[in-house]
């Protein structure tokens, strides 16, 4: 009910008609979605409440990556209260919420993948001048400027799915109606045709620009860090295991609804009587949405390896039986303060609190 899978376009016959490939329907999507997006809303909604207390309550100081996490956060939440309304249309079989209802869904889902891929890449890009290019201008960013990169990126998202808000996706089958993104060819105006073709194309942009990115970013950084053989082995595992985290979280969950959108339309491109490779693509890009809101769940183990203030403010707030480790780690710390001077200790913190944001 999330794109094309709701209904085949129906594809022309020889007679300029209307033949070939009968409609898909929605049954297979009522059966694999609900449960599948149950458990991203569920285990999304665990992760994101306590990311957005730590980041609210618990944090002491924000600097522009901390900023950054913390709309990808809000991007989360607004596809999270966007995907109960899906999953009873889905049980129920039809929409009971109204048009207005219908096209805030619709755009809050799209535009969540949107948002998340741009925040992700944001945050990438900023520890990568951070690490690579340390005295770089872009290294002095203060908080405010960092507000305004986020609005930039809110605007670049929201603004080529906004006139989805624009048009009715409502249709009636019977006394039933349904919300759907788009339906057959035959029915569409011209207005929801560009539409369709518009998501298309962002579907794949947004997957192989960023891609391309946070790939560079990664290389780039494992490069340096090596090279340089910049602070102890351990920083610089942590420093890769944040592009890894990344780099996975962005495949597992976006690649999948790319190269389904690209086999779809493909195949209604050049291939319109091959019905085989149609079903199988269609039924692939249900499930692929499934883990498109993945990413959602998956977003607080981003959070927790890219910033080092969010995962002390976390350790912090967990109950002293379940931070043995930070408290050796901390205890490690006193003992070896004892063993140095004022001064000494001093440099000794403020070099830390630098380079444990930047590579950890």
């Amino acid at each position: 009910m999330l794109s094309e899978p709701n209904l085949t376009t129906p594809i022309p016959d020889g007679d300029g008609g209307i033949g070939g490939c009968p409609p898909v329907g929605i049954q297979l999507e009522g059966v694999i979605l609900p449960p599948v997006l149950t458990i991203d809303v569920i285990l999304g909604l665990l992760g994101n409440i306590v990311a957005l207390w730590i980041f609210c309550f618990k944090l002491k100081a924000w600097n522009p990556n901390n900023l950054f996490l913390f709309n990808l956060v809000i991007a989360d939440f607004l596809a999270l209260v966007s995907l109960p309304l899906r999953i009873d249309a889905l049980l129920r079989g039809y929409w009971v919420f109204g048009d207005g209802l219908c096209r805030m869904n619709l755009f809050l889902m799209f535009s969540n993948r949107s948002a998340s891929i741009a925040l992700m890449t944001v945050v990438a890009i900023y520890r990568y001048f951070k690490v690579c290019h340390p005295h770089h201008r872009f290294n002095r960013m203060t908080k405010r400027q960092a507000a305004f990169v986020s609005v930039f990126v809110w605007l670049l998202v929201i603004s080529p799915r906004a006139p989805m808000l624009a048009y009715s996706h409502i249709k009636s089958s019977g006394d039933r109606t349904q919300c759907f993104f788009f339906t057959s060819y035959k029915e569409a105006s011209r207005g929801i045709l560009i539409l369709v073709g518009v998501h298309r194309i962002l579907t794949v942009l947004e997957f192989v620009l960023p891609l391309a990115l946070l790939m560079f970013c990664s290389i780039r950084i494992s490069r340096f860090l090596k090279k340089r053989q910049m602070g102890k082995p351990g920083k610089v595992r942590k420093a890769m295991r944040v592009c890894a985290v990344i780099v996975t979280v962005f495949m597992v969950c976006f690649l999948p609804t790319t190269v389904t959108t690209i086999g779809v339309w493909v195949i209604r491109s050049y291939r319109p009587w091959d019905c085989n490779a149609f079903y199988t693509f269609t039924q692939l890009t249900i499930v692929s949405f499934g883990l498109n809101f993945l990413n959602s769940a998956l977003d607080p183990i981003v959070y927790v390896f890219s910033s080092t203030m969010f995962r002390r403010a976390l350790m912090g707030a967990l109950p002293r039986a379940l931070r043995c480790g930070q408290d050796i780690e901390e205890s490690e710390g006193s003992s070896s303060a004892r063993t140095q001077s004022t001064t000494q200790q001093e440099l000794k913190s403020m070099r830390a609190d630098s380079g444990s944001e930047d590579i950890s």
